[in-house]
């Protein structure tokens, strides 16, 4: 079997309402409590675990999506008066990004994680940065 990533915690000041928001821009279920988690279900195969935290890290996370997600996401993202940015880093420029023959673009959450959607990843089997066959 090949190894997946089966979920993260992702650390909040309010689990409740951090997973909540992601669930719906993303259009996934997420479930109310799972004991000391709100989890929201991104696939069959992806679960992240929100989880009440006074001190933590601010972190990265990715979604690829294809260009009718991006679309539907993106639009939740207008509606949400969301800012957002065609940069990891800087400010919110409200572009997105084509630089890779794709769309992807950035938002920061109110715990500062930054989020992205992608339609083409570094990871594509023919892409310069793609990791090496075994």
């Amino acid at each position: 079997m090949a190894i997946q990533l089966d979920h993260i915690i992702v650390p909040s000041r309010d689990k409740h309402a951090a997973a909540k928001r992601l669930a719906e821009l993303l259009d996934v279920p997420s479930a109310e409590s799972l004991g000391e988690f709100v989890a929201v279900f991104v696939n069959d195969g992806l679960t992240l675990d929100f989880a009440n935290r006074e001190r933590f890290e601010n972190h990265h996370l990715c979604f690829r999506v294809s260009d009718a997600e991006f679309d539907a996401i993106f639009g939740r993202i207008k509606a949400a008066r969301i800012a957002y940015r065609s940069r990891p880093h800087g400010e919110d420029d409200f572009t997105i990004n084509t630089r890779m023959g794709g769309k992807n673009l950035y938002w920061q959450d109110d715990d500062g994680h930054l989020w992205e959607i992608l339609t083409v990843s570094y990871a594509r089997p023919d892409s310069p940065f793609a990791a090496p066959s075994r």
